[in-house]
C-alpha cells in the first residue's frame, strides 16, 4: 500500500494521467491503478519503469515511509478496513479516495485506532500467549506447516531402532528411548500440572499409565519427552520460546510415528486412486484421528500439491486448533488469534455434531466469500466434551478424496455478523432484554499460566515428584 501510495503522489507531482503513465511505461491503465491502491504487487521491471517515468530512483519509490500525511491516513484506512475487527461490524467500507476530505479520513482512523485499543485492551491478560501463537501460526502457514530437519532427524532415529514399516510400536519408541540413554517409566502420580517429566541426571522419563481419551497417546507423549533432548532445547526465557519448543517437539513425535518415507508413497497411491481418506490414514499408523489430521497438514502440500485446513472446534462452536493454507478465512480477534473464536454454525466443523451416525465421517461442501471448500468431519469426545476434527480443501481438490461426491451443501457468508451470529429480527425484538444467559469460561484460552521456571508447569510439584522417584 505504501509502495502504491508513493507512484500516486509521484505521479500527481509530475503531473501525468495513469493514461499518460501507462504509455510512457508501456502499461495498462487499469493495472497501473491497483498498483497505486494497493491491489496488486508489479514486477521489478515494470517498477524500474516506473520510477524512470517519474524521475525517481528505484530506492526512493521503495521507501517504507509514506510520501505524505495524506497517504499515511489512506494506507492507516485501507489497513483497518481489511482487518478482522472491521469485518466483524459488518458495516459497508469506505474507499479512501482523493474526494475523501482530509478531516472526514482523520477522524476515521481515530475511530478505527481506539476501537482496536478497546478491543485489545479486553484480551489483555492471554495478549502475551495469543500474539506468539498468530506469530507461529503464520510462520507455519508461510512453509506450508512442512519441517524438512525435523523429517530427517525422525526417520534416522526411527530406523536406527529397527522400525521396518507401518505402526510404530511402544517397543521401537523404548528403544528409540534406549539408544539415547533413556528409560521409560510409567507411574500414577505424575504432578497435576505436567504431561511428562524426564530426569535427566537419572536418564529417566516418566510418563502415565494410560492415555487420556481423545488426547496424546502414550507412544507420542514419549517422543516429545525425547524431542526435547534429541532438538537440543534449552529452558524456555519466554511464552513464545514455549510454544514453539511445543511445535517443534510435536512435529517431531508426529515425524516419528507417522515417518514421511512411509506415507507420502501411501498419500501419492491413494491420490491416484483418488479415494484419500483420513480415516484410512489414521488406520494405516496406528495414531488418532487427529493426529493423522494434522500430519497430513504436514504433507499435503509440499509432497501431493495440495492446499487445505486443519481444524478441532468444540461442540460449542469455539476453535481449538487451526491451520490453513487455502485462503479460508478463519475467525479471528483483533490480534490475529484464532484460539476460541466461533466457527460459521453453517461449516462442517459444526454441522457434523447434529448427524446421528457419528462413527463414520462427515462430508459436505461448504461455499463461503473465499470459495467453495470440501470438508471431512469426524466428530468425538474427551476430557474438555465432545470435539470435531476436520480436514477440507479447495473445490478443485475435493477430487482426490472419498466423500467428494456428497450432494450435502451450505452457504457461509461468515464474517458477515447477518449469516448466523446476528439473531432474527422477530427474536430480537422479542427476547431483547428479556433474556440474561449465563456464559461458559474457556479456561483454557483466558487463564493466564502460571510463571515459573516452565511456563504452565508448578516447579515446586515437579521437583517434589522427581525426589519421590530419584533411585
Amino acid at each position: 500500500m505504501t509502495l502504491g501510495r508513493r507512484v500516486r503522489h509521484a505521479r500527481a507531482t509530475a503531473g501525468l494521467t495513469l493514461d499518460r503513465l501507462g504509455e510512457q511505461v508501456d502499461a495498462a491503465p487499469s493495472l497501473l491503478s491497483l498498483i497505486e491502491n494497493g491491489r496488486r504487487e508489479p514486477k521489478l521491471s515494470l517498477l524500474r519503469s516506473i520510477a524512470a517515468a517519474l524521475g525517481l530512483s528505484l530506492n526512493e519509490l521503495l521507501d517504507p515511509e509514506p510520501p505524505s500525511r495524506r497517504a499515511a491516513l489512506e494506507i492507516a484506512l485501507d489497513r483497518a478496513q481489511r482487518g478482522p475487527l472491521f469485518a466483524g461490524l459488518g458495516l459497508p467500507a469506505v474507499k479512501p479516495s482523493q474526494k475523501l476530505a482530509t478531516p472526514v479520513l482523520e477522524q476515521l482512523v481515530g475511530l478505527h485506532d481506539e476501537l482496536a485499543r478497546r478491543a485489545e485492551e479486553a484480551i489483555a491478560t492471554p495478549e502475551e500467549a495469543r500474539r506468539a501463537n498468530t506469530e507461529l501460526r503464520l510462520e507455519r502457514q508461510a512453509r506450508d506447516n512442512y519441517f524438512p530437519q525435523f523429517e530427517q532427524l525422525a526417520e534416522e532415529l526411527v530406523r536406527g531402532a529397527g522400525y521396518a514399516g507401518g505402526a510404530l510400536t511402544h517397543r521401537t519408541v523404548a528403544v528409540l528411548a534406549e539408544r539415547l540413554g533413556f528409560t521409560i517409566l510409567h507411574v500414577n502420580d505424575l504432578p497435576r500440572s505436567a504431561r511428562t517429566v524426564t530426569d535427566l541426571r537419572n536418564g529417566r522419563i516418566y510418563l502415565p499409565p494410560a492415555s487420556v481419551p481423545g488426547g496424546h497417546g502414550l507412544r507420542s507423549l514419549a517422543l516429545q519427552a525425547i524431542a526435547h533432548r534429541v532438538l537440543e532445547h534449552e529452558r524456555p526465557r519466554s511464552y513464545a520460546e514455549f510454544l514453539r519448543q511445543r511445535v517443534e517437539i510435536t512435529y517431531f513425535a508426529a515425524a516419528c510415528l507417522v515417518p514421511q518415507s512411509e506415507a507420502v508413497p501411501f498419500l501419492e497411491e491413494r491420490k491416484r486412486e483418488k479415494d484419500l481418506a483420513v480415516e484410512d490414514f489414521r488406520d494405516a499408523f496406528g495414531v488418532t484421528h487427529e493426529a493423522a489430521a494434522m500430519r497430513l497438514t504436514n504433507l499435503a502440500t509440499v509432497k501431493l500439491g495440495i492446499p487445505l485446513h486443519f481444524l478441532r472446534v468444540g461442540d460449542d462452536g469455539a476453535l481449538f486448533r487451526g491451520y490453513e493454507n487455502d485462503g479460508l478465512r478463519l475467525p479471528q480477534d483483533p490480534t490475529g488469534a484464532i484460539e476460541g473464536q466461533l466457527v460459521c454454525r453453517r461449516w462442517a466443523a459444526r454441522e457434523a455434531f447434529d448427524r446421528r451416525d457419528v462413527a463414520t465421517e462427515y462430508y459436505q461442501y461448504t461455499d463461503t466469500p473465499t470459495g467453495t471448500y470440501w470438508c471431512s468431519t469426524q466428530t468425538g469426545s474427551g476430557g474438555t466434551g465432545s470435539f470435531s476434527i476436520t480436514v477440507g480443501v479447495p473445490y478443485a481438490h475435493a477430487k482426490w478424496f472419498r466423500g467428494r461426491d456428497t450432494r450435502v451443501r451450505r452457504t457461509s457468508t461468515c464474517p458477515d455478523p447477518a449469516c448466523c451470529s446476528r439473531p432474527a429480527p422477530e427474536l430480537a425484538e422479542r427476547w431483547s432484554g428479556a433474556a440474561w444467559p449465563s456464559a461458559r469460561m474457556h479456561q483454557q484460552v483466558l487463564a493466564a499460566l502460571p510463571r515459573g521456571a516452565f511456563p504452565g508447569v508448578d516447579d515446586a510439584e515437579v521437583y517434589a515428584f522427581l525426589e519421590r522417584h530419584a533411585p
